[in-house]
C-alpha cells in the first residue's frame, strides 16, 4: 500500500471533508469573479432618474424630452415650438467614483427647431462626476462635470465618438492640462441611426478611459474643477483647481433626438476583505465599512 493509500484508510472521512472544502473555496472563487452590474435604466419607466433642463426646476420634465417608450429611453423635441437654449440633462439618483459605464445609443431623426447651430447636429452624451443637480441655478446651462460626447456623422467629414468636453472641469492629457474644451478621440465615423456601444471606465480622481464597440479611443487623467464653458452657475460648485474623486452621472439633451437601449454601471469599489461575503475580485478602490462578514468572523487584519 503506498503512503497515500494508507492516509486514505486512516482518514476516510478527510477526503470527504477536503472535497467539501475545495468546493467551497471555488464557489467562493466564482462569486468573487462574477460582476454584479447595475441596470441604471429598466427599460420600463424613469425610476431612479430627474430631469434637469435649463430654465425649468430640477424635476420638471418640459415638455416629456425624456421618456420611456417600446422599452428605449428616449429624447425627443416634439413638444418644442424652439430648443430655446433648453439643454437638458436626466440625473442617476446615486453618485459613483470607480467604476465601469455602458451606454448604448443611436440618434434618430431630426434636429429640434431653431438648434443651437450646426455643432449640436447628432450631439449628445453622458455627464461623469457632476455635483448633486440640486446644486444647478435654474438657468444653468451644463452641470458642471466630464463629458464623454456622443456624436454621430454628418455624411461630410470625418467626426469621432466619445470624445471629452469639460464644461467647468479640466484634465490632464499627455502629462499636462489640456487647454481646450473639447479633446477628439481616435474612433471612426458612426453614420446614420446604427447602435453604439460606449464604455468609460472611471477611477476616481485618477484615470479615465473611453471605448467605442470594445476599443479603447480616449484616456486621460485627473479630473479637476476649472475651465469655462458653462453658464449661471454657483461659484460654490466650482472650486477651481479641487480634484474630482466622483460625482453623479446624467445623460444628456442637446437638441437633437437620441436613443438609449442599455445604461449599466459596475461599480469597481467595494469590499476588498477575502474573509468577507461581499469581496469582489474586480473592485479597485476598498470600501471596507461595505464589508458584510458571517456571524462570529472577523475582518482579516
Amino acid at each position: 500500500m503506498n503512503p497515500y493509500s494508507r492516509l486514505v484508510a486512516r482518514c476516510g472521512g478527510c477526503i470527504l471533508l477536503f472535497a467539501a472544502l475545495s468546493a467551497g473555496g471555488a464557489a467562493a472563487d466564482a462569486t468573487a469573479e462574477q460582476e454584479e452590474w447595475i441596470a441604471l435604466f429598466n427599460g420600463r419607466d424613469l425610476d431612479g432618474w430627474t430631469p434637469k433642463i435649463t430654465g425649468h426646476a430640477l424635476g420638471d420634465n418640459f415638455a416629456g424630452t425624456f421618456r420611456v417608450e417600446d422599452g428605449l429611453l428616449k429624447v425627443r423635441y416634439d413638444g418644442y415650438a424652439s430648443f430655446d437654449g433648453k439643454f437638458g440633462h436626466l440625473f442617476y439618483k446615486d453618485p459613483f467614483s470607480y467604476y465601469r459605464l455602458v451606454v448604448e445609443y443611436r440618434f434618430v431623426g431630426e434636429q429640434a427647431p431653431h438648434g443651437p447651430g450646426d455643432w449640436a447636429l447628432r450631439n449628445s452624451g453622458a455627464m461623469l462626476h457632476s455635483p448633486h443637480p440640486r446644486t444647478m441655478g435654474r438657468d444653468q446651462d451644463f452641470p458642471i462635470s466630464i463629458e464623454a460626447q456622443f456624436l454621430g456623422g454628418l455624411g461630410d467629414k470625418a467626426r469621432s465618438t466619445m470624445n471629452l468636453c469639460t464644461p467647468g472641469t479640466e484634465v490632464v492629457y499627455q502629462g499636462s492640462i489640456y487647454p481646450e474644451h473639447c479633446l477628439d478621440s481616435a474612433s471612426k465615423t458612426f453614420e446614420g441611426d446604427q447602435w453604439v456601444r460606449a464604455e468609460m471606465l472611471v477611477l476616481g480622481s485618477g484615470q479615465i478611459t473611453h471605448f467605442v464597440n470594445g476599443e479603447e479611443v480616449l484616456e486621460y487623467a485627473l479630473p479637476q474643477f476649472g475651465g469655462g464653458a458653462v453658464s449661471n452657475f454657483d461659484p460654490a460648485a466650482k472650486p477651481d483647481g479641487q480634484l474630482i474623486e466622483g460625482g453623479y452621472i446624467s445623460l444628456q439633451s442637446e437638441s437633437h433626438p437620441i436613443d438609449f437601449r442599455k445604461v449599466e454601471l459596475l461599480n469597481l469599489a467595494g469590499c476588498m476583505d477575502r474573509g468577507a461575503s461581499n469581496y469582489k475580485r474586480y473592485y479597485v478602490k476598498s470600501v471596507p465599512e461595505s464589508c458584510v462578514y458571517a456571524k462570529g468572523s472577523k475582518p482579516a487584519m
